[in-house]
């Protein structure tokens, strides 16, 4: 018994290590990101993500330490805290995991929405054409829905295509803006498919990474809470609480023919 209580032990330390070591990167990664975006107009709008990420990192290394503390400690009202904290955390990953499979489709919709109400882009404002045209340079595509053709006769440059372009290309007409200024017949050579096919596929693979890490991070949670819970490690602490160690052995009685509990010190088997 004492070899597997060992082997529990040390298995929570090593889980439980990991998750300290991850939850203070995050805590790192959120500091880091908020002094990044101080001076960003745009703060407001993650902040509430900043604040999630505060508590998250913060609680869970305060569940951790006190864990890994009443382990070595042999402090089982620690442990009991731990084990409380860490399941009400499990519960809340687990419904925020969830959430996150409902919203996928949501999350589509509303990009599609938004970039549907900038059509034509020759109308759009200044601040969504240079949101648009870094769109097109990065993902390799030309205008949101009907490709070039969302541009009407003003073509925007960051559709032209690069040597190395991943996505194909498709020739400009010569009645666009492009042609303005080129006295030679070669064609240009600008990107044929439109952005949103690439951008709603980009924001289903970020939700599905945030969502796969979520979830990794709730099976480190379950699997310190159930080795806690481990009923020989739970056992082997309550024993070494007592002054003496005591076993009970089922003995038979050939008079009786009746199974009696004998406690017997534990010094006398050694």
């Amino acid at each position: 018994m004492g070899t597997v209580n060992v082997c529990v032990k040390r298995g929570y330390i090593t889980v439980a290590s990991l998750i300290a070591i991850l939850s203070g990167l995050l805590l790192a990664i959120t500091l880091f990101s908020h002094g990044y975006f101080h001076e960003d107009e745009e703060i407001e709008n993650i902040l509430p993500g900043l604040q999630v990420m505060y508590a998250t990192s913060i609680i869970t290394i305060l569940l951790v330490t006190t864990g890994l503390y009443g382990v070595c400690k042999r402090k089982k009202w620690m442990l009991i805290c731990y084990i409380v904290g860490m399941t009400l955390c499990c519960m809340l990953m687990g419904v925020l995991d969830i959430q996150g499979v409902a919203v996928r489709p949501r999350v589509v919709q509303e990009i599609k929405a938004h970039y549907l109400s900038v059509i034509p882009l020759s109308n759009a404002s200044k601040e969504d054409i240079d949101g648009i045209n870094e769109l097109q340079i990065d993902l390799q595509c030309c205008g949101m829905y009907e490709g070039y053709q969302d541009w009407g006769y003003n073509i925007s440059e960051a559709c032209l295509c690069v040597e190395d372009a991943v996505h194909p290309c498709v020739a400009a007409p010569r009645n666009s803006s492009l042609f303005e200024n080129v006295k030679t017949d070669d064609p240009i050579m600008i990107y044929k498919e439109p952005c949103i096919t690439y951008l709603a596929a980009h924001a289903l693979f970020a939700i599905d990474v945030l969502l796969g890490v979520i979830l990794g991070t709730l099976l480190l949670w379950v699997s310190t809470v159930e080795l806690l819970n481990c009923q020989k490690y739970m056992v082997s602490l309550k024993v070494l609480d007592y002054p003496q160690k005591r076993k009970c052995y089922m003995l038979l009685s050939h008079q009786k023919h009746t199974w009696s509990c004998v406690l017997l010190h534990s010094h006398m088997f050694e």
